[in-house]
């Protein structure tokens, strides 16, 4: 990690990377945001957001982080075979609140998405123990 410390030991400059094969079950038409065989939205947003999570692995002392707010460009398709690589860098701590900036290349360095993901850290035991009831039976 770099950078200088922030609240909550959080570091601006903090990277997390994730990088993927864009196979079937990644494509528009599996996750159902399209019909072509390319890199769906969805998909692109996970790796992005698993990017983030990486960027702050570590939070110790039972802490997590949970999204809440996404920008995303999806500027260029990636077809099944084509690596993704997704870089999110931390580059605002306000309080609980992280936003992260990234950017997904391609294998042939195409920049083929970009934004910003918000995520706020929260204690895990008390973030589930505020969920609702769901009773199915």
């Amino acid at each position: 990690m770099t950078g200088g410390r922030q609240d909550g030991g959080m570091e601006l400059g903090s990277r997390g990377v994730v990088s993927a094969v864009v196979g079937d079950d990644d494509t528009a038409v599996r996750v159902g945001s399209g019909d072509v065989p390319v890199l769906g939205t969805p998909r692109l947003l996970a790796l992005a957001e698993g990017a983030t999570v990486e960027a702050v692995a570590g939070l110790g002392d039972g802490r997590t982080s949970v999204g809440t707010r996404v920008e995303l460009e999806h500027l260029a398709a990636s077809p099944v075979g084509m690596r993704v690589t997704v870089e999110a860098v931390l580059t605002e701590v306000d309080g609980a609140r992280l936003v992260f900036e990234f950017e997904a290349t391609d294998e042939r360095d195409v920049v083929v998405g970009k934004g910003r993901v918000e995520r706020v850290v929260v204690d895990r035991e008390r973030f589930l123990a505020r969920l609702p009831r769901v009773d199915r039976g």
